[in-house]
This record gives C-alpha cells, structure tokens and sequence, in this order.
C-alpha cells in the first residue's frame, strides 16, 4: 500500500468518526441546560441566614404570620394563666400567687426540672418533712406537686433520688441551717408575705 492511499484511508476514517461524534453534540447545549435547569444550587449557611435577614415579601408576610400566632397564643397562655392565679403587686414587680380555695387555704405548685431524675420529692415545714412526692407525668424532666397550704410561711426542699436540694430557684427566699440551704415560701399574708 503506498502512503497516498493510507492518507487517504485515515482521512475517510476520521471524517467518518467527526460525523458520529457530531450527531451526539447535536442538542448537547439544550440537554446540559435542561439537566442543570432542573438541580437546585446548594445553599450555604451564610445563604439561609442572608435569606432569613433579608426575605422577599412574601417571606416578610410569612413570618409576621408567624409572629402575630406566636403573640396571639402567648396572650391567651397569660390570660388562662391569670384567670388561674391572682396577681399581686410586690415592690419588685407583679407576681402570681395561685387563687384561695373555700377553706382559706392555696394551692401551691412546686415545680423542679430534673431531667435525669427516677424520683423527685419535697419535703417541709408544712408536712413535718416527711417526702410529699413529685410527679412527672409526661416524662419531660419536669416534676409537679400541688399542695393546698394555709397562709404562712414555709421551709421546704426537694430530695432528688435521695439528695437534698434546698435552693429552688422559685423561692421567695433562701435560709442556711445545719449546713444545708432550705428554701423559704410565703403563702397568702403569712409572715412578710
């Protein structure tokens, strides 16, 4: 075979393989526009906080939905809240004390978050310390216990799986004896009430 010839044959067979590879371009812009048209672009933090600052309108009218709910739900929580309780005026501000019942004395909520906790009492002056206990019905860390109590004021602290904890951060008041805090609680017009 002379050279002319082989030129000639990788001539016919590179047009031959141009042809095919061109029939594959064709429409390749309008795939590759499609595929990328249809990908979402990942947003970085920066991104979400930027359009969290700085929303469209309609972001600006969702979130103002959003807060007017929040606002209108916390109103009627306050409302319950109060038609549940009293309020009193203190010099510190307005406080909640719960509603007198028919024999004189109140309900008072002790209230201990204790997450970790298998048994949560409160023992005081009102049930010559022996453990009233704490309930925590729905599991959330969170222990309750009403007790109907006379005007007066009380020492009491939680036991907390068999640990003394004196300083609730709801007292009126704290007090130091025997080396242990206990905290101090003032129903109705009982001693500096």
């Amino acid at each position: 075979m002379r050279t002319e010839d082989i030129e000639g044959i990788l001539r016919d067979t590179l047009r031959q393989e141009v042809t095919e590879a061109t029939d594959g371009l064709l429409g390749l812009e309008e795939r590759i526009a499609a595929e990328l048209g249809e990908r979402r672009p990942r947003l970085r933090i920066s991104d979400w906080l930027r359009l969290l600052l700085a929303p469209t309108r309609a972001g600006r009218i969702g979130q103002l939905s959003v807060v007017g709910a929040t606002a209108a739900i916390c109103l009627l929580v306050g409302v319950f809240v109060a038609s549940q309780f009293g309020l009193d005026r203190t010099s510190s501000g307005i406080r909640l004390t719960p509603s007198q019942n028919a024999d004189g004395t109140q309900e008072i909520l002790f209230v201990l978050p204790a997450l970790n906790a298998d048994d949560v009492s409160v023992v005081g002056t009102f049930n010559a310390w022996e453990p009233t206990a704490l309930s925590d019905e729905d599991d959330d860390g969170i222990w309750t216990a009403s007790i109907p109590l006379p005007p007066g004021r009380y020492e009491y602290a939680f036991i907390i799986d068999g640990r003394w904890w004196g300083q609730d951060p709801l007292a009126d008041e704290y007090v130091r004896s025997y080396g242990e805090y206990s905290s101090v609680r003032y129903v109705g017009g009982g001693d500096g009430a």
